[in-house]
């Protein structure tokens, strides 16, 4: 969709050095994360909402842990930022 955007985290380190306790198995540490890029985002101008995330890896994609002395990785953090439509309008009337 034009109004997505998709950032891919092979090693979150929020999720890589949190634990979330049984009682909160929603909570996703990575939530976290997509605060602060939405934070960023918002104060350069572009308003959007980001989610966090957590995607099994597929075949053929690599975990960096291999190499750190971590247990490998089963999965990655997706950070989805859905600009609002403003954004998209300003973007477009700087097209023409």
């Amino acid at each position: 969709h034009a109004d997505e955007f998709m950032i891919i985290d092979y090693e979150p380190i929020t999720s890589t050095f949190v634990s979330v306790p049984q009682d909160l198995g929603q909570l996703s540490a990575d939530a976290y994360i997509s605060g602060i890029i939405a934070g960023v985002l918002d104060g350069a101008g572009f308003s959007a909402r980001v989610t966090a995330h957590s995607v099994e890896l597929e075949d053929g994609e690599y975990s960096k842990s291999n190499t750190t002395g971590m247990p490998p990785r089963k999965d990655k953090a997706v950070f989805l930022v859905k600009f609002s439509p403003e954004v998209l309008s300003r973007d477009a009337a700087l097209e023409r």
